[in-house]
């Protein structure tokens, strides 16, 4: 694993990245956090993945606020001031912004020397679900795949809701739905699936049966061992297929 920062049109961007030995090529993966940011299970996230034959770059997705080690993301949303922060965090992650750090991401992996092919994967976790959406749709011709885990806000009314982006997107798709999420509920899920389905997109939507917002990423509350080796295997069947040769 490196330290590198990435120049953006607002700053710079502080991330890590992280490779198999060797020189390489390999087929490139962008793995967003959720709203905790950039903190150990994550580097481990992105060494098993690494491990599996990827390079993989993880980002801090709230640099504009500070570094990731200057960041202190622990609380929980209980704690009124905790949550208001965090949310004035995710707020300022405006369909713009996304799209001109999406933007550096791809540039800096397609500079590397160790990473293989024109297309990259990406995937998000909660509320960077939909920003691996939009980055499939703003950048299609570079984003081979896009998954999105216990994804939140995927599909509401909002003229810029993820949901409506779909059509735009030329790689393949894959959501994993926690049963248990006040961020993405039953009806979400259907308007999400309309919108697949309509767009001709190629896509696997799973819901999985009993789990909570949070199920992959281990340290959540609502971690689950079964879901979480669920959710790697199917996102390593979905890289596999779209980024190997």
């Amino acid at each position: 694993m490196q330290d590198v920062d990435i120049k953006t049109a607002d700053g710079t961007m502080d991330a890590k990245l992280f490779h198999p030995g060797g020189n390489g090529p390999w087929p490139a993966v962008i793995l967003l956090t959720d709203a905790f940011g950039v903190r150990p299970v994550f580097d481990e996230m992105g060494h098993q993945l690494s491990k599996e034959g990827y390079v993989v770059l993880l980002p801090n997705v709230f640099y504009r606020e500070g570094h990731a080690s200057k960041l202190d993301l622990r609380g929980t949303f209980e704690d009124e001031a905790f949550k208001k922060r965090i949310y004035a965090l995710i707020g300022g992650l405006t369909p713009e912004r996304q799209k001109v750090d999406a933007g550096a991401e791809l540039d800096f992996l397609a500079r590397n020397s160790r990473v293989k092919g024109p297309k990259a994967g990406v995937v998000g976790y909660c509320m960077s679900g939909g920003i691996a959406v939009r980055m499939a749709a703003d950048f299609p011709e570079r984003v081979g795949a896009a998954a999105s885990f216990h994804g939140g806000r995927l599909a509401t009314d909002a003229p810029d809701s993820p949901h409506r982006l779909v059509g735009r997107v030329k790689g393949e798709l894959y959501f994993g739905h926690a049963d248990n999420d006040a961020s993405m509920p039953a009806e979400a899920i259907q308007k999400l699936e309309a919108a697949l389905k309509e767009s001709g997109v190629k896509h696997r939507s799973e819901l999985y049966a009993g789990k909570r917002h949070g199920f992959a990423v281990a340290g959540s509350a609502a971690h689950d061992e079964d879901a979480s080796e669920q959710h790697w295997q199917r996102l390593l069947d979905l890289f596999g297929r779209t980024l190997r040769d």
